[in-house]
């Protein structure tokens, strides 16, 4: 089954799952068309009808429709345009609130039923999934700001999780990588030092989009940029610079002289964020790992003081 096949089978399961297919909505007698541009007016009064199109991405004269049966059922007015020929600004009437809460109610009365039925531990992986979902469906239209943060509670998994799926699947790696992962940020855990390591989480509208580790090493003057990733749906946005830029920064604000990383000479689109970065390849040597011969990499960066 080739993508499309599997986005379309996708489709047809999630929308008989909730109920998409019939001719209204959950205890309402509302259509989904109708009950999206009900949502849009009550975020905020003084939306126009062509705002709300623009918005949903709907055809002006089936709102203009939807618009024109909710005034017959008093659920939405029209405020005094200031310049002749604008578009009048709607709000919702009392009738018209009523109508949006009772519609609200029913939508997570529906969402917690089909909660319900699926075991706590899973549902973060599910609302991870749909943040991907989201994440990788928005990145064409550029996505939200991206901020990088420090980890919070379940970074550290997610990360390992996120780090061997994308390697197994971009380049075959098995499940040995995964240890690899685990033990780093086991060791990184078990004897943090704040004042000669860091860590940062890449987000982007709630999602984590990627991350990178300073870590100490054996020598005091030397400090090691590890387990740097990025999601697919945020490549080419500039998330592996802003984290490797993050990584030397705070290197060079501790007083390293040096930062060395370990990567593999596949990993072409991480090599390039190193080498602008100033990285220089210091050696080379062929070993097997994770069911595949590789070719590992050594680069260092000088850190010279201000």
């Amino acid at each position: 089954m080739d993508l499309v096949d599997e986005l379309r089978g996708f489709n047809r399961f999630y929308t008989r799952e909730i109920g998409l297919l019939q001719p209204h909505l959950h205890d309402s007698d509302l259509s989904l068309g109708e009950a999206r541009v009900l949502y849009e007016l009550a975020q905020a009064d003084g939306r126009t009808a062509a705002e709300i199109s623009r918005t949903l991405m709907l055809d002006k004269g089936r709102v203009s429709r939807i618009l024109t049966r909710f005034r017959a059922r008093k659920y939405v007015r029209s405020g005094p345009s200031s310049d002749k020929g604008k578009p009048r600004p709607l709000s919702l009437t009392d009738a018209g609130r009523k109508t949006f809460a009772a519609l609200e109610r029913g939508a997570r009365e529906q969402m917690g039923a089909i909660l319900g039925g699926i075991e706590s531990d899973a549902r973060p992986r599910l609302v991870a999934a749909i943040r991907e979902v989201r994440s990788v469906l928005e990145a064409p239209r550029a996505g939200g700001e991206l901020r990088l943060r420090k980890p919070a509670p379940g970074d550290l998994g997610f990360v390992a999780h996120r780090q061997m799926v994308l390697y197994a699947s971009e380049y075959g790696w098995d499940w040995t990588f995964e240890g690899l992962v685990c033990e780093i940020l086991a060791k990184f855990v078990a004897h943090f030092d704040a004042a000669r390591e860091d860590a940062w989480i890449a987000e982007r509208d709630d999602a984590v989009v990627g991350s990178v580790f300073l870590m100490k090493s054996d020598d005091p003057a030397i400090a090691k940029l590890r387990l740097l990733y990025v999601e697919p749906s945020a490549r080419g946005l500039g998330v592996g610079g802003r984290l490797v830029n993050a990584c030397i920064d705070r290197a060079r604000e501790l007083g390293y002289a040096k930062l060395t990383l370990w990567t593999n000479d596949i990993l072409v689109s991480a090599r390039r964020i190193y080498q602008a970065a100033g990285f220089v390849l210091e050696a080379e040597n062929p070993h097997h790992s994770f069911g595949h011969d590789l070719v590992g990499q050594t680069w260092t960066l000088d850190l010279p003081p201000h």
